[in-house]
């Protein structure tokens, strides 16, 4: 055995953790229901109306939400506690499922209703999503994060390889009502697993944020993390092509003469079976190649399954080529959701989450509706071969747009404070705070200086500064100050918290440069024109070591 393979984590390590296991036990239920539910909405649309585009819109009502809310989502899972909205997200969605089987049960749905009902269940996954992804890292320890996340693809896919036979059977033998009551009940074990569950919170060290303010830090930091956007941009790109065979197989199976919803779930089950199959290869995989061949791995290997689908008409040739799909959809989203969740650190985790699911769902949304507007207009088999056409570039754009590599930098905090010995007291919301930390600089270092502070400008914008800027002494040129300013004194507070291992390195190696007696010294002004009398009460804040 190599020395790689004896580091290499097992695969199954997140079981020895008993909370992981039994919600994951749990999800396996819940997961179940969603699959014979999606299993019954879809094919209940094919009896409804003979229209591609409304038969493809129900993959897209059940992604729309995620691109829509999932920001939303991510935020609060970073502001609240994450159990509460786990369990809101899951009521909702249970109450819903329980309204669709009784209005399917009176024969009372139409298309668009139809729509409406697996929209609002979205609508519920989109509030779930985040903070379960987030959660991760509260259920295993960080080397176990990536088997985790692994095993929770294996689980959905083990669904996915029974759930829409037994959702074909189901809606065959006592039609699509029975699918939605079978999705109502599924929620119960994972509600009662929740509620089970107590999970370690950290206590906080500075008030929460505003909602607002959270989306804007979420957005900000995503766009200032080179890796992120990277992966953002490959997974909508990837979910806009790959969602062409989920969003129109009902209609390949529709279109043979002994199609059913038998046949539906049976290709299902056969996409299932190849997730599942690429779940358990996927650890021997990650030792072998790097990220940037595992996504294009992953891309080829949808196209060609898309092709295949498009150009043939083929029972067993369709459940053939349904195998490396749902090997290369597990391959390209759990290897995206591991750099996500390994390239941030966990102050912003969540809404770095929320900004990936709100990119490759968005695409699928919006492929769902394009493929089904081809398939309308053109036919299945070009909408699909033209989406295989549109994986295809999503390898190539590979060699541009490369999948970074997770894990090579520490992302946990310094947490390195000291309190500050301020002679005028301030209250949380007062400022706006400027900050100036000077330096004395050598002429021969001036140049490892500002590349050095290029990525210090880098790090303070992310996490939360403004108005930075870098100034040099006109009258002593060894002299530099850099500025930048912060809105308030609670925004100062978390602008220190958010700083990492990673980024202190930034720190260690200015300070080398620094040829001034001590430490680079710090100012910490606030603006003031007028002071009321209700301004500036006391508080006791935190600052940085320079």
């Amino acid at each position: 055995m190599t020395s790689k393979d004896e580091a290499r984590p097992s695969a199954l390590a997140p079981f020895r953790h008993r909370d992981f296991r039994t919600l994951w036990s749990a999800t396996l239920v819940s997961n179940f229901g969603g699959l014979v539910q999606a299993v019954g909405a879809a094919w209940l649309m094919t009896q409804l109306t003979d229209s591609a585009t409304l038969i493809a819109l129900v993959q897209a009502s059940n992604t729309l939400p995620i691109m829509l809310l999932a920001l939303a989502s991510g935020a609060l899972a970073d502001i609240f506690d994450r159990k509460t909205l786990l369990l809101a997200a899951q009521c909702l969605m249970a109450g819903i499922s329980v309204i669709l089987a009784v209005v399917a049960w009176q024969d009372g749905l139409t298309p668009w209703l139809l729509l409406g009902f697996t929209f609002l269940i979205g609508a519920g996954q989109a509030l779930y999503n985040p903070p379960w992804q987030a959660s991760m890292q509260d259920l295993v320890p960080r080397k176990d994060l990536a088997s985790a996340v692994t095993l929770n693809s294996v689980g959905f896919n083990m669904m996915r390889s029974v759930g829409p036979a037994a959702g074909g059977i189901i809606v065959a033998s006592f039609g699509a009502a029975a699918a939605f009551a079978v999705n109502a009940l599924s929620y119960l074990p994972l509600l009662g697993a929740l509620l089970r569950w107590k999970p370690q919170i950290a206590p906080r060290t500075a008030p929460p944020e505003a909602f607002l303010p959270a989306l804007s830090a979420g957005l900000r930091y995503v766009a200032l993390s080179p890796n992120l956007m990277k992966v953002i941009l490959r997974g909508a790109l990837f979910g806009f092509a790959a969602v062409a065979v989920l969003a129109l197989l009902p209609l390949v199976a529709k279109s043979h003469p002994e199609g059913g919803s038998l046949l539906f779930g049976g290709l299902l089950g056969c996409y299932g079976v190849g997730a599942i199959i690429g779940a358990l290869l996927n650890p021997r995989i990650r030792t072998r190649f790097n990220n940037e061949h595992i996504v294009r791995l992953a891309f080829a290997g949808f196209a060609g399954a898309a092709i295949v689908l498009g150009q043939t008409d083929q029972i067993w040739l369709h459940g053939l080529a349904m195998l490396p799909a749902g090997a290369s959809w597990v391959l390209a989203l759990s290897l995206f959701n591991v750099t996500v969740q390994l390239s941030t650190p966990r102050w912003v985790v969540a809404r770095a989450l929320a900004l990936y699911q709100t990119a490759t769902f968005g695409g699928m949304a919006a492929g769902s509706w394009i493929w089904g507007g081809v398939a309308g207009a053109q036919g299945i088999g070009t909408a699909l071969t033209m989406a295989g056409a549109v994986l295809a570039f999503g390898a190539v754009v590979g060699f541009w747009f490369k999948a970074p590599e997770f894990g090579t930098v520490d992302l946990d905090p310094v947490n390195r404070f000291r309190e500050p010995e301020l002679a005028l007291d301030l209250r949380g919301r007062s400022g706006p705070i400027m900050v100036m930390v000077d330096y004395h600089i050598a002429p021969d270092d001036v140049q490892e200086f500002l590349r050095l502070m290029r990525l210090r400008r880098n790090i303070r914008r992310r996490d939360g500064a403004r108005n930075w800027a870098m100034l040099r002494d006109l009258e002593h040129p060894e002299h530099w100050t850099e500025s930048y300013h912060i809105a308030t004194w609670d925004e100062y507070v978390r602008h220190n918290l958010r700083r990492t291992k990673s980024d202190a390195e930034v720190t260690v190696a200015l300070r080398a440069l620094h040829r001034g007696d001590g430490d680079p010294v710090v100012h910490r002004m606030i603006e003031r024109h007028a002071v009321s009398p209700q301004d500036d009460i006391p508080l006791v804040g935190k600052i940085e070591i320079p």
